[in-house]
């Protein structure tokens, strides 16, 4: 097949790093162009981000020679250069919304990591496991935004991605939950660091990061919700209280999960295992390049599942459970982990590229 042309902007981040490794021989993208700030613009990619080099592996050699083009200068020129474009910028929230309305509008589809636009109404935040369905809403914001084939869509926060994926099948197979408790153990990566930028996180924790906690309670109603006239509703419920704690970890978040249910709407620890060894979610179905094949992985282990020995399940885009039992205040409590830089970030972005692709609302140009 003609591979689709990419482009990635914000290229020199860590998010944007791993965008980079991900586009490395992958069957159906082609990467051709990287874009970031100004003091990036005009060097090659291999000089923009030497010494802050993020990733395990090398620099891709298909990357090391492009020159780095000027993310918001070179909008319209970069436009017509891809077929769509992954966004994984830093900058300040009402900059971001704009900056990627500017390629939607410029019909260059936008595949966002952002948090900008998540509560956009007519902006699907996607997990292509969980609501897929939701894509059908870039209709009518194409309509607004005046455009042919650009858009905006982006994925969930990291965080929920621990929790969220595991509740969903529950949900999905008639057992109604009533409230959730989560403690999220999340990565020093999620931060865009690594233990040498940030030593002071080495034998440490620190019990706060800025909004993360608005996020995990608020972003699951809309994954959740559903599609009325032009925009996405979020659902009602079931109520969510959250806490989120940086860790020493280099990757991987984990999520300590209490749920109750419905009276009446509870099921066994069987049924649950059952449902989550059996979920099979959109992706899965049209055998998306990037999507697991085992989408949630259950340990019997006491210990299990463990951020350094489960993060990279099927390339890190699993999800990984366990420790489920009943507990004495809620009706479960059980543990999630997933990986926050590929399922949670990068990732989850390719994947809903690919999803993106194979329904149609992405072509070549």
């Amino acid at each position: 097949m003609e591979k689709y042309k990419v482009g990635i902007i914000g290229a020199t981040g860590m998010v944007g790093q791993r965008f980079v490794t991900l586009m490395e021989q992958h069957p159906w993208f082609q990467l051709t162009v990287l874009a970031a700030s100004p003091r990036s613009a005009g060097k090659t990619y291999e000089e923009a981000v030497a010494g802050r080099w993020a990733m395990k592996a090398a620099v891709p050699e298909e990357a090391k020679a492009l020159v780095v083009m000027d993310a918001q200068a070179d909008v319209d020129k970069i436009a017509g250069m891809v077929d769509f474009v992954f966004c994984a910028v830093d900058m300040k929230k009402e900059e971001i919304k704009a900056l990627e309305e500017r390629y939607a509008k410029a019909e260059c589809p936008v595949v966002s990591n952002n948090s900008a636009n998540r509560w956009t109404s007519d902006v699907p935040m996607v997990v292509p496991e969980l609501n897929a369905g939701h894509i059908k809403i870039i209709d009518a914001q194409r309509k607004r935004l005046g455009a042919k084939r650009g858009f905006i869509a982006v994925k969930s926060n990291c965080s929920i991605q621990s929790y969220t994926p595991l509740l969903t099948p529950l949900m999905n197979a008639g057992y109604e939950v009533e409230s959730v408790l989560a403690c999220t153990y999340q990565a020093i990566s999620g931060a865009g660091k690594t233990f040498e930028r940030w030593p002071e996180m080495v034998d440490n924790l620190i019990p706060y990061i800025g909004g993360e906690e608005e996020k995990s309670e608020q972003e699951p109603l809309k994954v959740w919700g559903h599609i009325e006239g032009d925009q996405i509703v979020k659902a009602d419920g079931p109520a969510i209280t959250t806490q989120c704690l940086r860790v020493p970890v280099s990757d991987g978040h984990t999520a300590a999960v209490f749920v109750r249910f419905k009276e009446g709407k509870k099921p066994t620890e069987e049924q649950i295992k059952e449902i989550w060894k059996t979920f099979k979610g959109r992706a899965q179905e049209l055998d998306l390049p990037s999507a697991p094949k085992q989408f949630i992985h259950y340990f019997e282990e006491a210990d299990r599942p463990q951020a350094k020995t489960d993060r990279e399940l099927e390339g890190g885009m699993a999800i990984s459970a366990g420790r489920l039992r009943p507990d004495t205040q809620y009706d479960y409590k059980f543990v999630g982990l997933s990986h926050n830089t590929l399922r949670g970030a990068a990732g989850g972005g390719v994947l809903l590229a690919e999803l993106l692709c194979a329904e149609g609302y992405i072509d070549h140009k």
